[in-house]
């Protein structure tokens, strides 16, 4: 499944956020809401097309779920890091400390725990972005 809301054509204040989950009612939810505040989506439903989506779209950021049944969370990050170095953002309802250390060890960003607000994940993807676009432009 591949699906990009908004427009396709790229307006340069727009960035590109791709979410990459299993569950189609999360994928909606995130697009809505991404899409809401000014972001356009892409969207994929496992690592293997983000990879091919990566180096087509060159999305600003990345948010994947942990927990990919049939897929390690850390082959699904190592794949996508190995092809960019745009933000990755974790969704997870994993409390487990190693857990999210083996995220960040492998190419993880920041995460955010489920449940979550809206307020809260929208500003922690605008600092996220903000951030990684101050150091490329560094």
């Amino acid at each position: 499944m591949m699906n990009i809301s908004s427009t396709t054509t790229r307006v340069k204040e727009r960035r590109r956020i791709m979410v990459v989950d299993k569950d189609l009612n999360m994928l909606r939810f995130l697009n809505h809401t991404l899409d809401m505040e000014g972001f356009d989506t892409v969207s994929v439903n496992d690592s293997e097309a983000a990879v091919h989506v990566l180096g087509q779209l060159e999305p600003d950021m990345v948010i994947m779920d942990t927990v990919r049944p049939g897929e390690n969370a850390a082959r699904a990050l190592d794949r996508i890091r190995k092809h960019s170095n745009v933000p990755i953002v974790v969704l997870t309802s994993d409390n487990e400390v190693t857990a999210l250390k083996e995220a960040f060890d492998h190419g993880a960003d920041d995460f955010i725990h489920k449940p979550f607000g809206t307020k809260l994940f929208i500003a922690r993807v605008r600092a996220k972005l903000r951030r990684y676009h101050q150091e490329i432009q560094s």
